[in-house]
């Protein structure tokens, strides 16, 4: 399966989740902190901004993409819900150009809305493959890597050198997307280093 169908059936999870939602899960906290459940789908309309116009955003916030982020979940929240949706479910303009990217994405924000709602999920092993090859370089990945084994528990991969990490490869996406909940489902001589990173 190629990177655009991978990131079609991604999306169209989350969409069909999101669609069953409701008003109190739509407030839920997620794993990002400081964001709910409805801020992390306006997050992911940026998959809706050209990156000509995303990189206009980031020069407006002083090159920060942690602001730029801020200023687009802003935006989002004075749209409903169902329109929040509707917008996610035809969004595809920054994933033409880098489809890899948004479904780094849109798979680990989908487990930050998952997680805190107690809807779990079986990923796809071709999904989380190519996310833990390819994650999402504005979350800086390399911060937790370097220096490290990974080594999915549940699926034939393992990346890098040095103390070992293991565990299941959702896991694995998140604690290289920065996300300490996961680190308790983790094991091996480097999880030490990696809660020190991830702190």
């Amino acid at each position: 399966m190629g990177i655009r169908e991978l990131l079609a059936s991604e999306r169209l999870e989350l969409v069909t989740l999101l669609r069953t939602l409701t008003a109190e899960e739509w407030e839920t906290p997620s794993l990002c902190a400081g964001w709910t459940v409805r801020d992390v789908v306006g997050h992911l309309l940026s998959d809706d901004i050209s990156p000509l116009a995303y990189g206009a955003i980031v020069v407006r916030n002083r090159f920060s993409v942690g602001r730029s982020n801020e200023y687009l979940v802003r935006k989002a929240r004075a749209l409903p819900t169902a329109q929040l949706v509707d917008k996610l479910e035809a969004a595809g303009t920054l994933s033409r150009y880098s489809p890899t990217l948004v479904l780094a994405d849109t798979l680990v924000h989908q487990q930050d809305i998952r997680r805190p709602l107690g809807r779990p999920r079986t990923i796809s092993a071709d999904r989380l493959r190519m996310v833990l090859d390819h994650p999402d370089p504005f979350a800086f990945p390399w911060k937790r890597t370097r220096g490290l084994r990974f080594v999915a528990t549940d699926l034939d991969w393992a990346d890098g050198s040095g103390p070992e990490v293991r565990g299941p490869g959702e896991a694995l996406a998140l604690a290289v997307g920065g996300r300490p909940v996961v680190l308790d489902e983790l094991e091996g001589d480097g999880v030490a280093e990696l809660r020190r990173r991830c702190a």
